[in-house]
């Protein structure tokens, strides 16, 4: 079970052996009223900073298998890493992720978030990505690692926007589509992304229309994209 304390308008929430810190609103409020312009000023509690420290926090896990063994209950923000050599996506280090995701209450896109600390819905959310993996030809489960942080809701988008623009995953840029589920039925004119071009073997996927890129082309915005990221 999940535990609070307040310390000087702090949430900490622990997790097993993680803790995730958070804000109230009307905290964060304040912090975001201070202006910083000076650029030897520096507000630890700012918005970004708060969101760069999730992510340190993350980062100093070690990766594990995909997905884990154990099931635990929570919702937050996770990270994905391949350790082989599958050509495009050889030689990727431990701590570069090539997907990252979120994982958020049920219901809270129409504001009616449900209990996310009393529900494994992040474990189930890494276990779907696994049941992807093994449905495809050019990739082994096996090969695949992850990391992830459980999180009060009001922090999980901010930190997946500060891992995204800090890491440019492949997955979630220019091989696109690793997240999508079965569009059901009425919806097959849709598109194959550039994920089940290059990585076919999800059934629902297969019964899509062709997508826009070829392997080809994919393959070629993969290598441009690792060198960019190689030059900066």
């Amino acid at each position: 079970m999940d535990r609070w304390f307040l310390i000087a308008g702090r949430r900490t929430i622990t997790h097993g052996s993680s803790i995730a810190f958070g804000l109230s609103a009307a905290t964060v409020t304040i912090v975001n009223d201070f202006p910083v312009n000076d650029p030897h000023q520096y507000n630890p509690l700012g918005i970004e900073e708060l969101g760069k420290s999730a992510v340190r926090k993350l980062m100093d896990y070690p990766s594990v298998e995909l997905s884990p063994a154990d099931s635990f209950d929570g919702v937050g923000i996770y990270t994905i890493h391949y350790q082989r050599d599958f050509p495009p996506y050889a030689n990727m280090a431990d701590e570069e992720p090539i997907y990252v995701g979120k994982a958020e209450p049920h219901g809270r896109r129409q504001g009616r978030a449900g209990q996310p600390r009393q529900s494994p819905i992040l474990h189930g959310r890494l276990r779907e990505h696994a049941a992807s993996l093994e449905a495809v030809n050019s990739l082994k489960l096996r090969d695949f690692r992850c990391r992830w942080l459980v999180l009060d809701p009001v922090w999980i988008g901010l930190t997946e926007q500060v891992l995204i623009a800090v890491y440019r995953p492949l997955w979630n840029s220019v091989v696109d589509g690793f997240g999508n589920h079965d569009p059901g039925s009425g919806r097959q004119n849709q598109r194959r992304s550039p994920w089940d071009t290059l990585h076919k073997g999800r059934q629902w996927a297969e019964r899509l229309k062709d997508g826009q890129l070829s392997n080809d082309q994919i393959m070629d915005d993969i290598t441009r994209h690792r060198m960019g990221r190689k030059t900066t």
